[in-house]
């Protein structure tokens, strides 16, 4: 059995910055994630891309900010359970939740942080005949590894932010990008936006709007897209990778059966502490929502230093809480943060 103050459901970035921050208040995390390693979608999805809205980093590689939010949370010793999915949870006496993930791992605490990012979530593909049968070979639903596409032909497919920055990405490297988007204007970053639009003109990026694909072909491997344009007709364009970025569908799994409120497929909150409907139970990150939420790391960093604020005084309500800033008390100073 093992037992923790803060039980975080979710090793992203949010979930690891959180340890952080209960740490500087002598509170002891424990985190769950059905990912194998820490890090969520940063360190499954695209650990080589860049991110450019962290505070103090102009560009910080997904990984390396996954090491970094390691090395920051060393010093407090968190406990991992890694590669079980968190199944269910009970109350097991006043102030006491207990979590039992899929594979039977029992954890007691107070209290429950969700920071499950998306939840459990796989790509939307798109809805080409035969595709499945190219999967990982030649039509790839997110980039790892850029290096594997290092003196390719590609075919990316999207008009957000991952069609865009992976665009711009790429085209550093790749022999070729075509990009393609059914429509003429992007949800992505204006700053993407007109990042892409300079590569067209220069001719580094291939840009085709108004336009989709819709068939694949190949022997074993993929070999040709067939896109349909609304200035072209149908065309066959032989390529040796195609990426259609098309986001990801994320579903709650068991979380959605706890009780909680469920506002499309997020959990609603208390802007205040993160607070759920349910007490001792917060949800911060991309898991919740409330009005005016923003789904980004930085809102998430916040989130989860309000909530174990919240979390300390749910656990001891009598104590007296004297916050002081990690400058004066030190990240391994900080005897004197919590008085009671």
């Amino acid at each position: 059995m093992i037992q923790t103050d803060i039980l975080i459901i979710g090793a992203g970035p949010v979930g690891l910055f959180t340890v952080f921050e209960a740490g500087l208040l002598k509170l002891k995390c424990h985190l769950v994630d059905a990912l194998p390693m820490p890090g969520g979608q940063l360190s499954e999805i695209y650990p080589k891309k860049p991110i450019y809205d962290i505070p103090g980093y102009p560009s910080v590689l997904a990984g390396e900010l996954v090491d970094n939010l390691m090395e920051q949370i060393e010093p407090f010793k968190p406990g991992f359970t890694l590669g079980e999915r968190a199944e269910s949870i009970e109350q097991v006496g006043e102030k006491m939740y207990q979590l039992t993930t899929n594979r039977g791992t029992k954890i007691q605490t107070p209290v429950i942080a969700i920071a499950a990012g998306l939840g459990c979530f796989e790509p939307r593909k798109p809805p080409i005949p035969d595709i499945e049968q190219f999967e990982d070979k030649g039509v790839d639903y997110m980039v790892k590894d850029p290096e594997k596409f290092r003196d390719k032909n590609l075919l990316i497919a999207g008009g957000g932010d991952s069609a865009l920055d992976w665009t711009i990405e790429l085209s550093n490297i790749a022999k070729e990008v075509i990009l393609i988007h059914r429509r003429t204007s992007f949800r992505g970053a204006l700053d993407s936006v007109d990042k892409v639009m300079e590569l067209a003109k220069s001719n580094k990026v291939n840009l085709i709007t108004e336009a989709q694909a819709i068939g694949v072909k190949g022997n074993g491997v993929l070999k040709e897209v067939v896109i349909k344009s609304k200035a072209e007709g149908e065309f066959i364009k032989p390529v040796d990778n195609f990426i259609p970025l098309f986001g990801l569908t994320p579903k709650l799994g068991p979380i959605a059966e706890w009780g909680l409120n469920i506002n499309k497929n997020a959990i609603e909150v208390d802007t205040k502490d993160y607070s759920t409907n349910v007490p001792g139970i917060y949800a911060i990150g991309d898991i919740n929502t409330y009005e005016g939420k923003l789904k980004l790391i930085l809102c998430g960093f916040h989130e989860g230093t309000l909530m174990v604020q919240s979390a300390f005084k749910y656990i001891y309500p009598d104590a007296k809480l004297s916050f002081k800033y990690t400058t004066v008390a030190g990240v391994n100073g900080f005897e004197e943060t919590v008085k009671a």
